[in-house]
């Protein structure tokens, strides 16, 4: 197995199994996402759209403690397992906190607004900006409680001497070759 200290991947068998699980759990998440929130609803009137920001959000509170709390953190769980999933389908050890945070939060408002968009062909669904503001916070908010730690806990396991070994990688080309020097002609 062999960390690529350089770039900050995984590498090796076991992260290649790690790599396959996390793709694995992504397709079936996203299966689920895609069945649950764009399967059509038999409702006796639809709402009509929400294209203000925090106004579902506000509308939930005032509905008082319990139910907004499961309405909104139904919007915060949805998408909050690609938090950890993502980073972890990708693989990086030793990847920029804040850059990893704000790719993996972008990739999880562009799945956001790819279901509200398809929700807009769906009868009884209605596209919800809150919905996408949630969906994202939670992404952000998983990735933050669980991708840190792991790195962390998976760099001092490969530098304890695990079984994972260091490799110095090599330059693409090889090693330079060294031309002995020639004297200077009379």
């Amino acid at each position: 197995m062999w960390i690529v200290q350089r770039q900050g991947l995984i590498g090796g068998s076991a992260a290649f199994r790690v790599r396959v699980a996390g793709g694995v759990l992504l397709v079936a998440h996203l299966a689920f996402v895609a069945w649950f929130a764009l399967r059509p609803l038999d409702v006796p009137w639809v709402v009509p759209a929400n294209l203000h920001p925090l106004a579902t959000i506000r509308a939930d509170l005032a509905l008082g403690w319990p139910e907004a709390a499961r309405r909104i953190g139904e919007g915060l769980a949805l998408l909050a397992p690609l938090g950890f999933l993502l980073p972890m389908v990708h693989g990086r050890l030793a990847a920029s906190p804040l850059g990893s945070l704000i790719r993996t939060s972008a990739a999880g408002a562009l799945i956001s607004l790819g279901i509200e968009l398809l929700q807009t062909g769906v009868p009884g669904q209605v596209v919800d900006i809150d919905s996408l503001l949630l969906n994202t916070v939670g992404v952000a908010l998983a990735h933050l409680a669980v991708v840190p730690a792991a790195r962390h806990w998976l760099r001092r396991r490969s530098d304890r001497g695990g079984r994972t070994a260091v490799r110095q990688e090599e330059p693409a080309q090889g090693r330079t070759p060294t031309i002995p020097r020639v004297g200077i002609a009379p």
